[in-house]
């Protein structure tokens, strides 16, 4: 049996009229890759917030390592920690990327400063990016951005390994990167889970093909506020369902509602 790190059971949630999730069953497994993809605005980004704790559902329940989670994030502590990725890299641009990727250690530790500065070095290096850490986020490329955001959601604390985060969830990590920097990252991100110890499950939101085929195990696909689809990369070229083949096709005919 494989065991469920992040079940969400019966979740919904609206944002004034709009139904974005409706009565959704999701469990992330232990050590499994897990795409979360479907049309804009279906809730994908959505569940993720909610995984992380940072988004209450309306219903609905949400288990870490099969305890029920009360709250949010900041309400009580969730058995193990979960990291999260955004879409924009989240960086505060007055900090230098030292400051950035030790935030938490900064802020939250008993760390004196000169560790949390070899901790934040060892984490750039584990993202190549060593070298950096007295620069700011604008003197960064995009990419480069991204990979930094990566080194502050694995970066760990060696005086409470429950600080070591164990699933990191990836809001759109490659969007508006151009092809080869898609590729950089699509690589460090299996190279992290598979090589670099620790973080070995991780969900991720995303629309490109490349990065779906290249950094997903499984995959749920949600529209209409439901999970409508659940299957492997190798599923996704022999699979008759047709929302997989509209949407993967890039079709604008078939049952995927086009906007506009």
């Amino acid at each position: 049996m494989k065991e469920g790190v992040i079940e969400l059971k019966g979740i919904s949630k609206s944002f004034g009229d709009n139904l974005i999730l409706d009565q959704v069953d999701l469990t992330v497994y232990r050590g499994e890759a897990l795409a979360i993809i479907g049309p804009s605005g279906t809730g994908k980004s959505t569940s993720l917030r909610i995984m992380a704790g940072l988004l209450a559902p309306d219903s609905g329940e949400v288990y870490v390592e099969g305890q029920l989670r009360q709250g949010l994030i900041g309400d009580a502590f969730d058995p193990i920690r979960i990291s999260m990725v955004f879409q924009q890299a989240a960086l505060f641009d007055s900090l230098t990327v030292d400051e950035n990727v030790g935030f938490l250690l900064y802020q939250r530790s008993k760390l004196p400063r000169h560790k949390i500065r070899e901790l934040v070095e060892e984490s750039l290096e584990r993202v190549g990016l060593s070298g950096v850490a007295d620069r700011y986020p604008d003197q960064l490329s995009g990419g480069m951005r991204k990979r930094v955001s990566f080194a502050r959601a694995i970066l760990s604390n060696p005086d409470n390994p429950r600080d070591t985060p164990e699933v990191v969830l990836y809001d759109e990590p490659t969007a508006g990167l151009d092809p080869i920097a898609s590729t950089v990252i699509e690589d460090l991100i299996r190279d992290l889970q598979q090589n670099q110890g620790g973080c070995s499950t991780y969900v991720m939101v995303t629309h490109q093909d490349s990065t779906i085929r290249r950094t997903a195990d499984r995959i749920v696909f949600l529209y209409q506020g439901k999970v409508q689809w659940v299957g492997t990369i190798d599923d996704i070229d022999t699979t008759t369902d047709p929302l997989i083949r509209q949407f993967f096709s890039g079709s604008v005919t078939g049952p995927i509602v086009v906007a506009g």
